[in-house]
């Protein structure tokens, strides 16, 4: 017999399967889904401490020689309750890291975490700190992954970032359940998306922006923005719109953006530029500093429905057919509680408007309560054509409906709307920013260009 502790070998296998069993409940759901943390196989994982890798400082060596037997062998690392300290941390292969959600965390405050060019990087269940250290770049990010052929982020939390927390180029995939809070630029930067989802994550006390999908040029993106909570984001660097937003969709075509909830941003909860068909429905958007949703500059293609605004110095705008802005459906939103003021001097056009839109665009089945200047403006000088603003319910506002009237305008039809408490009057013509014709909400004496039928004023 052998001078071996009686057991031991018992003991051995029961600490392996320990090791392997450990992380199923986190590692199911980053490798298959929530549902698969219930089903799933066991599946064998690389314990962090049993190469060295322990809470504290972690000695660079060691960690490199786990990232690279991860690699290697296709297996996910699991890193027990701790902090650890990472001085340098770039994979070599895919990367997948397990964690126990809230008691992992990796402090990230002399480097950051890089990925890019393998196939997949799956991150569970950890809390990444920037320990408010500054980025070297301006579009830099406490994790950068780039040209990930699959992305999944599950239940993790990134905070404390001297820059952007979470930096996506070229990448499919999933962010999800994660919360992303306290980053000076935005907690998520996704540029030139391959086929990524941003869903359930709450954003919260960003500098410059909540969740962006941008790209480089104008194109095809495909990104689904829904069912998440972003709230306070600021608008540290200024400007009149490209900060201060909860969801910023840019050059980004196809993308949709719904049922997120959207509360106290500088500008926008939710703004467009040049994005085609863009999709932005359902969605709950509160005290917003200037427009609550916005639609602009060279896009073809919007579908603006079911959304609630309350709380903004314009509610909803679809704007800038001098750009080549056109072609959008807005129907359906509930937008009240307007302010006349906002967070610069207003242009000609002012605040205090409920929707305004401009070109090809159907205006349908919305409320507007509480516009201090014009429950739905229609046009801007020349830039009318081919609008029709019918079966909206307009209440306590300045003028309930106004068009423009300039030459070179285009056709709008306005028809059955019902403007209730308006303080000023039903319908105004509008040259530019000057109110030039009485009430033409009977359709008497209405330029040729509009067609007034079936208002009611009360």
């Amino acid at each position: 017999m052998s001078g071996s502790e009686p057991g031991s070998e018992h003991k051995a296998n029961r600490r392996k399967l320990f090791r392997t069993a450990l992380a199923l409940p986190v590692l199911g759901a980053a490798l298959t889904g929530q549902a698969a943390a219930q089903t799933a196989p066991l599946v064998p994982v690389l314990m962090a401490s049993d190469f060295g890798v322990l809470p504290g400082t972690v000695e660079s060596r060691a960690l490199s020689r786990l990232l690279a037997e991860s690699a290697q062998r296709n297996l996910p690392i699991f890193f027990a309750p701790g902090d650890y300290d990472f001085r340098e941390f770039t994979s070599p292969g895919p990367l997948r890291l397990v964690g126990v959600p809230g008691a992992t965390r990796f402090i990230l405050s002399r480097n950051t975490l890089v990925a890019q060019d393998i196939d997949r990087v799956s991150l569970s269940g950890i809390s990444f700190d920037g320990a408010n250290r500054k980025l070297p770049e301006p579009n830099a990010g406490l994790l950068e992954l780039r040209r990930i052929g699959s992305v999944q982020i599950d239940n993790c939390t990134i905070q404390n970032t001297g820059g952007h927390a979470l930096v996506l180029e070229a990448c499919a995939g999933r962010v999800e359940r994660c919360t992303i809070e306290r980053a000076t630029q935005a907690a998520i930067f996704a540029v030139d998306s391959t086929g990524l989802s941003i869903t359930n994550n709450t954003v919260h006390a960003c500098g410059n922006g909540g969740i962006l999908v941008h790209r480089w040029e104008q194109g095809a993106d495909g990104t689904i923005v829904a069912n998440n909570r972003v709230t306070a984001i600021r608008a540290d660097a200024g400007g009149t719109g490209q900060n201060g937003n909860g969801v910023n969709v840019f050059r980004a075509g196809n993308v949709i953006v719904s049922n997120n909830h959207v509360a106290d941003c500088a500008f926008s909860a939710i703004r467009a530029n040049s994005a085609d068909n863009i999709q932005i429905s359902n969605n709950l958007c509160l005290r917003s500093g200037e427009t609550a949703i916005y639609s602009e500059f060279t896009f073809q293609g919007a579908t603006i429905t079911g959304n609630t605004v309350d709380g903004a110095a314009v509610g909803i705008s679809v704007a800038n057919f001098n750009e080549g802005g056109r072609l959008a459906i807005c129907a359906n939103n509930l937008v009240r509680n307007l302010s006349a003021s906002g967070p610069y001097p207003a242009d000609a056009a002012g605040f205090g408007l409920g929707i305004s839109v401009e070109a090809d665009t159907s205006v349908s089945g919305n409320i507007i309560e509480g516009a201090p200047a014009t429950g739905i403006h229609l046009g801007w000088g020349p830039y009318l054509r081919d609008v029709s603003a019918t079966g909206n319910i307009i209440r306590d506002c300045g003028w309930g409906i106004g068009v423009s009237v300039v030459d070179g305008a285009g056709a709008a039809l306005i028809a059955n709307n019902l403007i209730s408490g308006a303080k000023q009057g039903g319908i105004v013509g509008h040259r530019w920013a000057d109110h030039v014709t009485g009430d033409l909400v009977s359709g008497e004496g209405a330029p040729a260009h509009l067609t007034i039928t079936g208002n009611r004023l009360s």
